[in-house]
């Protein structure tokens, strides 16, 4: 309910820069990555996170998360023990004061990171970028025919996670290739997560009953995807489930 004091915990713990511009705060890592922009709801209420929510988190890609894991919990804040989840990645997890959630995911798994990963008294550890914002999807045929299809993204991975019950899929405005062209590949998996742009994940629910929900209009939680490009029809258009997608060429 506080952009302002939101934004303190992204710069403070987090180590991101914040500009206050006349559309919110914009808060990044100042390259070639995403930014955050927090802006005040138009409704009271405390965000809730829901697992059907059209949003899910931010994933925050570090060189090495147990120098993160540690900073955060000598800080006073709650994050889970790092651990190797299946051939995703090494990751933990936490929320920001307002519910939101973050995953810090490593450049490399668990058993192949470099010794020298990583710098102690950086910030997270350094090396830090917005790695993939994350949205779920009832339907990815829907959202690849407008972010891939319309928009121009190109699809870079797709990573079943069956014991779960849904598959990963990994989409950026690049002209790069990953390394094995199989998207399926699982040498891609580190690949993706070293790269210095961010990715749009989508986790596609694959229980035909499982339909996710957008946030209302004034409702806290997320409003909507900035996308940069040339050519982009615009100023914005709804995306393959309904979400707000604002352009800029």
């Amino acid at each position: 309910n506080s952009p302002a004091r939101l934004a303190r915990f992204y710069t403070g713990a987090l180590g991101m820069t914040e500009q206050v511009r006349d559309d919110g705060h914009h808060l990044s890592y100042g390259g070639k990555d995403a930014s955050l922009i927090l802006r005040q709801a138009g409704a009271d209420d405390s965000y809730q996170a829901n697992p059907l929510d059209r949003y899910w988190k931010i994933g925050i890609t570090v060189p090495n998360v147990d120098i993160a894991h540690h900073q955060l919990y000598r800080g006073g804040i709650e994050v889970s023990t790092p651990r190797q989840f299946q051939d995703i990645g090494y990751m933990c997890h936490l929320r920001d004061p307002e519910g939101f959630s973050i995953e810090l995911l490593q450049h490399h798994f668990d058993t192949n990171r470099p010794v020298t990963a990583g710098e102690p008294d950086a910030p997270l550890g350094g090396g830090t970028r917005i790695g993939q914002v994350t949205l779920r999807t009832s339907d990815i045929a829907a959202d690849l025919a407008f972010y891939r299809d319309q928009l121009g993204m190109k699809l870079l991975s797709i990573q079943p996670v069956e014991t779960h019950g849904f598959a990963l899929y990994f989409l950026a405005m690049t002209d790069e290739e990953p390394p094995i062209s199989d998207l399926y590949a699982l040498r891609n998996h580190e690949w993706l997560w070293q790269r210095p742009y961010t990715t749009l994940e989508f986790q596609h629910l694959n229980q035909s009953d499982d339909q996710v929900v957008l946030d209302g209009a004034v409702e806290p939680g997320f409003e909507g995807i900035v996308v940069s490009g040339t050519n982009l029809p615009g100023p914005h258009l709804a995306d393959g489930s309904g979400g707000m997608v604002y352009l800029t060429n």
